[in-house]
């Protein structure tokens, strides 16, 4: 977040906390609960691969630090990772298609990635990914304000 130079440390701390309380509504405001965002799944399931991926359980979770999702096709389980939560729609959806594939094509091969096409946001929503990781990667001055 940038803050003007000029600002007192008071005015700073208001202001993030006003941007905090913001974010963290909106945040709320997008976050799916399991039944919805398996709702969800089965609505993408119908728009790019006619139905035929069907996902027996779609759900949040908040042990995959490294990977957006990940699918078990012999269960037909779908996770995705809680740090999705809040990021743009067309981001989750990707991330909800690219498993959903896996139901039909379990590796990353050439039938895997021709079937993900199907979803005309993808290259869009990969770049965002990308773009998380590598600010992820930032180093972090703690104290640090932006001028």
């Amino acid at each position: 977040m940038l803050i003007p130079a000029r600002m007192s440390e008071a005015e700073e701390q208001r202001w993030v906390n006003v941007m905090l309380d913001k974010l963290a509504a909106q945040e709320s405001r997008r976050a799916l609960g399991d039944a919805e965002l398996a709702e969800r799944a089965r609505r993408l399931s119908g728009q790019y691969f006619d139905g035929r991926a069907r996902p027996a359980s779609v759900r949040w979770v908040t042990n995959q630090n490294t990977r957006w999702g990940s699918c078990t096709p012999s269960e037909g389980s779908i996770r995705l990772s809680h740090r999705l939560q809040g990021m743009p729609d067309y981001v989750v959806d990707y991330v909800l298609c690219h498993e959903l594939a896996h139901l039909l094509v379990p590796g990353h091969g050439p039938r895997f990635w021709r079937l993900l096409e199907a979803y005309p946001r993808t290259e869009r929503a990969r770049g965002y990914l990308e773009g998380v990781v590598a600010a992820e990667r930032l180093p972090h001055v703690p104290g640090a304000r932006d001028a």
